[in-house]
């Protein structure tokens, strides 16, 4: 890194529940134009750590900071600089997709003219024109993760939280997906987690993989792949990530990013 500030910068982060340290002291710092991929094995602590980046749940230990901002100490300010797409890209299914987006304009406190504006240019950014008069529930999984970014990005914030957004999609989905999300992390700072390791190298700029609540590696996806010995012809990145992730608890692998 080059010392510039970061838009997302998390240090220290931990979360117990119960007996189980699901998070156990994890950093991630994040600049404009970076797309960073969060990976990691079930149960690694992926999901938790989105939420607490997210503001959704607290940490037990560590600090966040969203485009400057402590979440802890400023958390309506903070979040003002956040979108968030929760895995699975919940929203409520009875409603029509410009009837949720309306309805999030204005929990966002925008009034008048400029909920028509902003609801107009999140459906335009995401190409939902076709479907904006239909119900969520109808829709196909593509355009639910499309009205879950559109939702997001509603406020124009600067940074993004993106959980699973192309879990369960069909390759053509999944595509028109991962183009968008490339588009917008060329004037964003993006978290996306994800357990598929070829969104890696469509997508990201740099990949942290997680394993047992603690980092194992960050680095750029091209550092990611040299790690595996040169008699790894095919699925290289899949033979690293299962050499990782098999590592002992707290040991920890950086690239040169």
């Amino acid at each position: 890194m080059d010392g510039t500030t970061a838009l997302i910068e998390a240090t220290g982060l931990r979360k117990s529940f119960g007996s189980l340290e699901a998070v156990r002291g994890i950093d991630i710092r994040v600049e404009r134009g970076q797309v960073v991929g969060f990976l990691g094995p079930n149960g690694a602590g992926k999901s938790t750590s989105m939420r607490m980046l997210s503001g959704y749940i607290e940490p037990d230990a560590g600090s966040i900071r969203i485009a400057g901002i402590d979440l802890a100490a400023e958390p309506l300010r903070a979040k003002r600089n956040l979108g968030y797409l929760a895995e699975g890209a919940p929203a409520y299914g009875d409603m029509r997709v410009e009837d949720f987006l309306v309805f999030v304009a204005r929990t966002r406190g925008y009034r008048g003219t400029e909920i028509r504006q902003r609801v107009d240019h999140a459906i335009a950014r995401v190409h939902l024109e076709p479907c904006r008069g239909q119900r969520i529930e109808t829709l196909s999984k593509g355009y639910k993760r499309r009205t879950g970014i559109a939702q997001a990005l509603l406020h124009d914030p600067p940074v993004l939280i993106l959980d699973e957004p192309t879990d369960g999609l069909d390759p053509n989905q999944k595509f028109e997906v991962r183009q968008l999300v490339r588009e917008l992390g060329k004037t964003r700072a993006i978290v996306l987690s994800t357990h598929i390791l070829e969104e890696v190298e469509a997508v990201c700029t740099r990949a942290i993989i997680i394993d047992k609540g603690t980092t194992v590696f960050d680095g750029t996806p091209k550092e990611l792949e040299a790690r595996a010995p040169a008699s790894v012809i095919s699925n290289r990145l899949d033979h690293v990530f299962r050499e990782l992730t098999a590592r002992r608890p707290g040991a920890s692998v950086r690239g040169k990013a």
